[in-house]
């Protein structure tokens, strides 16, 4: 049954993830993200569900590992520096091919920082921060619905691909209140967790680990996730192409950035400006082959981001030197103005 409520994002992420059978949550306090972490210490209980605040990062992500090597939907949630301490632990989950799902509400860096809003962890959450050749799915979400209706798909692809998937959210989105709707979504045709940790009573022992010592297997195994990866990138992406059939400029964000840009590419068009918007909805993998279609006919592409220039690189891969390639961001928690960006299209608009 929906229903529809006024929630702020990080308490609409913590019930969506409830709905979509989250067994287990794993957590450490750090702003912006403390709502998610007090919403689950009395929901879960509430619901005979396991809640645990651990004494720090780096035991949430390895109770996550614990629980979900059980078959158990576990997840973790935290703020950069943070997930910065869970690097080593979401490399293990890679290399044992457990599925978890960790949330991200971005903060502004690098270091301690402050706790305002940013994106500057694009880097971390696409390319992998902790050792080795992996991959997290990462889904961004860019209203407060989205960040809720993101669990259910987040937990889904887990399962169905034994990976991590990172939900990227920022400060704003978690903060700010929005009017949601949280109902059960239709799952995805899984495959059975046959190689969960539930006793070995009347058939095989099963092993879950990412040590692999004997000469080739590791390679092997590495050929193996490479494999699956390159199936999400076929199966998997996704992006919202707004008002680009005719655009000479287009504008690349996502995120709280990708909304902030939406509005402004309204206001442009309607001052005569060609202009339109890609927004990437999964980071990871990332819609190279949507953006490289649209360089086809835009004259210029302006990425806007809440950082110094992180996706920009992946658009420039993506145009493949088809258009130039502009790019405006705020850092340290600022965050781009629909003034700012109506600036830079008015300026690029000019030069053609």
């Amino acid at each position: 049954m929906s229903e529809k409520k006024l929630i702020c994002g990080n308490e609409a992420m913590a019930e969506a993830a409830i709905i979509a059978g989250l067994d287990a949550y794993f957590g450490y306090p750090i702003t912006p993200q403390n709502e998610v972490t007090a919403y689950m210490s009395r929901r879960m209980p509430e619901l005979d569900r396991v809640f645990v605040q651990c004494e720090s990062e780096l035991a949430a992500v390895n109770m996550v590992y614990g629980a979900v090597a059980t078959g158990k939907r576990a997840m973790t949630s935290s703020s950069s520096p943070g997930i910065s301490l869970m690097q080593e632990g979401i490399s293990y989950l890679a290399g044992a091919e457990l599925p978890a799902v960790i949330v991200n509400v971005m903060r502004g860096g690098p270091g301690l920082g402050n706790i305002a809003p940013s994106q500057a962890d694009y880097f971390q959450a696409t390319r992998g921060g902790g050792h080795g050749d992996y991959r997290t799915i990462v889904l961004a979400p860019a209203n407060v619905q989205e960040l809720a209706d993101f669990m259910s798909l987040a937990f889904d692809l887990a399962d169905q691909y034994r990976i991590t998937v990172m939900v990227l959210a920022d400060g704003i989105l978690g903060q700010m209140m929005e009017p949601v709707i949280l109902e059960k979504k239709e799952q995805r045709k899984l495959p059975p967790k046959d190689w969960a940790l539930t006793g070995a009573k009347d058939r095989k022992q099963n092993i879950v680990r990412s040590l692999w010592l004997k000469d080739g297997v590791l390679e092997e195994i590495n050929r193996k996730l490479q494999k699956k990866y390159k199936e999400i990138q076929k199966k998997e992406i996704l992006c919202e192409e707004y008002e680009i059939e005719n655009a000479e400029i287009i504008v690349v964000a996502y995120g709280i950035a990708a909304r902030i840009a939406k509005g402004t590419v309204d206001k442009a068009k309607k001052e005569g400006i060609k202009v339109g918007l890609i927004r990437p909805i999964t980071l990871w993998p990332f819609p190279a082959e949507q953006i490289n279609r649209a360089a086809d006919k835009a004259k210029v592409f302006l990425t806007v981001e809440l950082s110094c220039g992180q996706m920009v690189e992946d658009v420039k891969l993506a145009v493949a030197g088809k258009a130039p390639v502009e790019f405006y961001g705020r850092s340290g928690g600022g965050v781009p103005s629909d003034g700012e960006i109506m600036k830079e299209i008015k300026q690029l608009a000019a030069k053609r």
